[in-house]
């Protein structure tokens, strides 16, 4: 039987299990990036675990989130940041270098190898065919360290892609297609592998694009092969010298095939608040738009903004829409600014916003209060951009700028109709320009031992969670429903420069939740910690969708919870919450989700003993008067951190043994 290009990888890589689908495996981990939001704490884990300097192939440190510096959280995190990566050997990305995904295609990935990252984004590496994943800081400080990285051995869902886009159709509308058959949810445990000659087509730039917005779909993450257009890129950024072929073999067997015409593919888009809410644009096309911005780790590449400026040269965008671009990388920002098309863009009438996350996770640049805001990032949940009920709606570039100028969501096919504009073929140039002056690169062992690293008041050693006790009492704090992402647990916007110390963060644990004049979720929590009583968090379907942020589970910890219970986890948060050691349980029927209620006193008996080696454990509800079963099917490794009491105490006997201080 044809291998596919994941098990390819993964065999390479294996450090530990079988490849069988469903059964737990270790692979060994080539190169690991964090960014600042979720970097700091990696590192202060790192630091925790007394490893002398990384071990990976390379690692990299990026400032991208947290770049707003009202106050002096953001910087103290910087200079942290830059002296700890220099001191532990790691390559530093200064801010405005650009964000990690663009940055790390550009200048780091290659093809064949494993990354692991502190953000859920990290699969864009896929469109060169790396196997690129996304983790909590607490598995990519221990990758960092020597470690192995623990996963669910995956499925491979082939998509088989046929046909090429037509014009005004992006390799955005082909994540948004497959997004639409698969939904954000029930996807753990899959690998999207993209083929055909379809695929073939598509450049490393819409690739990435494809497999970056594959972590909304839940799934471990998204790659292609590497052929001609990977070969074309890395020729283009200087670094020939990493290709190398690499593609399924011939014959190849898929779990699962799911096959997409892209020349029937028309311009899509994600409606309010989800990304699987997808609909044609040409049925939505009409609605009053008042905010377009063009940027992300999703979209923001030198051919997306060169399309943009094309369109937008010698025109104006509607005088009520607020428009801004911002490049996913200094290398992007220069190019456009060298050649004119910046000038061109600015002059349509755009703001120019600095190459980091920034309106994507809410820093600045939130719209009105119910109007219609176009970007062509991500994720669009509800509140993200840091406007309560925003009407946030994902499309692709050609979709914003055609909406930019016409002042209402518009088909940008429409384009020509109206106004006779024809599709932009961009001419790429055989060389992007590189410079590389703002990554720092790792010191030699002799000069990193004279670095100081410097600690700012604001930076705040995580503590490590207390030990799980056999008999667990505790009390429901919040009782969510379906699709409670990681932004609603951990809100990001101006809440993120609190990352760094997470007593202060922890305020705000799911403040979305609060309300006025009532105590919070973090006082209710305290207050129940302070009685040595646990705290439990009850859940729908899919707890903790999208971003990898370990806060999700560190803050909740700090506030004394203890387990969730829910109808199902998702796999990164269920990670962290391992890591944190807070027992991640699910609803053995999922009926018992409806006869619960928050408030309730639940009790757990004999829960170390389940822990060790029970499948489902027996929950009373002391409140209701009756017991359900509850699901605890997890590997032995995850069964043996959550007996040690989170990673930090399990991780000693695992890594670093040799580089101690």
């Amino acid at each position: 039987m044809g291998k596919t290009l994941t098990y390819k990888i993964l065999e390479k890589h294996l450090a530990a299990g079988e490849l069988v689908a469903g059964e737990p495996i270790g692979i060994r981990i080539d190169q690991t990036l964090t960014q600042d939001a979720t970097g700091t704490t990696a590192f202060l884990l790192f630091e925790s675990m007394g490893v002398r300097r990384v071990k990976t192939e390379l690692s990299v440190s990026y400032v991208d989130h947290n770049m707003s510096q009202f106050g002096p959280e953001n910087h103290n995190d910087h200079l942290y940041l830059q002296t700890a990566a220099a001191r532990a050997g790691a390559y530093h990305s200064r801010p405005g270098n650009g964000i990690c995904h663009q940055v790390h295609l550009e200048r780091f990935a290659r093809p064949g190898a494993t990354l692991l990252g502190s953000d859920s984004h990290t699969p864009t590496c896929g469109g060169m065919g790396m196997l690129a994943i996304g983790a909590g800081g607490m598995d990519v400080a221990a990758a960092m360290a020597g470690g192995v990285f623990y996963l669910t051995c995956p499925k491979v869902l082939g998509v088989k892609l046929k046909g090429k886009l037509k014009d005004w159709v992006a390799g955005k509308d082909v994540i948004f297609k497959l997004l639409g058959i698969l939904s954000t949810k029930g996807n753990v445990g899959w690998v999207v592998e993209y083929f055909g000659e379809g695929a073939g087509s598509l450049t490393v730039p819409q690739r990435a694009t494809i497999t970056n917005m594959g972590a909304e779909l839940g799934v471990t993450t998204s790659m292609f092969a590497s052929d001609e257009q990977t070969k074309w890129f890395l020729g283009a950024e200087g670094r020939e010298d990493v290709y190398e072929y690499l593609t399924a073999d011939e014959g190849a067997e898929y779990d699962r095939v799911i096959e997409i015409d892209l020349s029937a593919l028309e311009p899509l888009a994600a409606c309010p608040s989800s990304p699987d809410n997808i609909s044609p644009v040409s049925e939505i096309a009409g609605l009053q738009v008042a905010q377009v911005i063009i940027g992300s780790c999703t979209n923001s590449s030198y051919a997306d903004l060169m399309m943009a400026a094309e369109v937008l040269k010698g025109r104006r965008t509607d005088p009520m829409v607020e428009f801004a671009v911002a490049c996913g990388s200094r290398g992007v920002l220069n190019m456009l600014a060298k050649n004119g098309a910046l000038s061109d863009i600015i002059s349509a009438g755009a703001r120019v916003l600095e190459s980091g996350c920034g309106p994507c996770i809410g820093q600045g640049f939130s719209p009105a209060e119910g109007v219609v805001s176009l970007r062509t990032f991500n994720r669009n949940f509800s509140g993200r951009s840091g406007t309560r009920d925003d009407q946030v709606y994902l499309v692709s570039p050609e979709t914003a700028v055609a909406s930019a100028i016409m002042g209402r969501i518009t088909d940008p096919r429409m384009l020509k109709t109206v106004m006779g504009v024809k599709y932009p073929k961009i001419e790429l140039p055989r060389r992007f320009l590189v410079d590389d002056g703002m990554i720092v690169k790792p010191l030699t062992e002799a000069e990193a031992a004279k670095t100081k690293v410097i600690r700012g008041s604001t930076i705040v050693v995580p503590q490590k969670p207390s030990r799980l006790t056999d008999k667990l009492t505790g009390r429901i704090l919040l009782k969510c429903a379906d699709k409670v992402t990681t932004d609603h647990i951990m809100p990001a916007g101006a809440f993120l420069k609190y990352r760094s110390n997470v007593p202060e963060y922890a305020k705000v644990v799911f403040d979305c939740f609060n309300e006025p004049e009532k105590p919070t979720f973090a006082d209710r929590a305290l207050a129940l910690k302070a009685e040595g009583i646990a705290g439990i968090v009850v859940a729908g379907e899919s707890y903790g969708q999208g971003s990898s942020r370990e806060h999700a589970a560190l803050c909740p910890m700090y506030l004394g919870v203890r387990a969730v219970i829910a109808k199902s986890i998702e796999r990164i948060h269920k990670a962290n919450l391992i890591n944190f050691a807070i027992v991640p349980l699910e609803f053995a029927d999922v009926d018992d989700y409806d006869r619960i209620a928050a408030g309730d006193e639940l009790e757990i008996d004999n829960l170390l003993e389940g822990i060790e080696k029970a499948d489902q454990v027996l929950v009373k509800d002391r409140t209701s008067g009756f017991d359900f079963a509850a699901k605890l099917t997890l590997p032995r490794r995850a069964r043996d951190i959550l007996l040690a009491g989170g990673m930090l105490n399990f991780i000693g006997s695992e890594v670093g043994k040799d580089d101690r201080r």
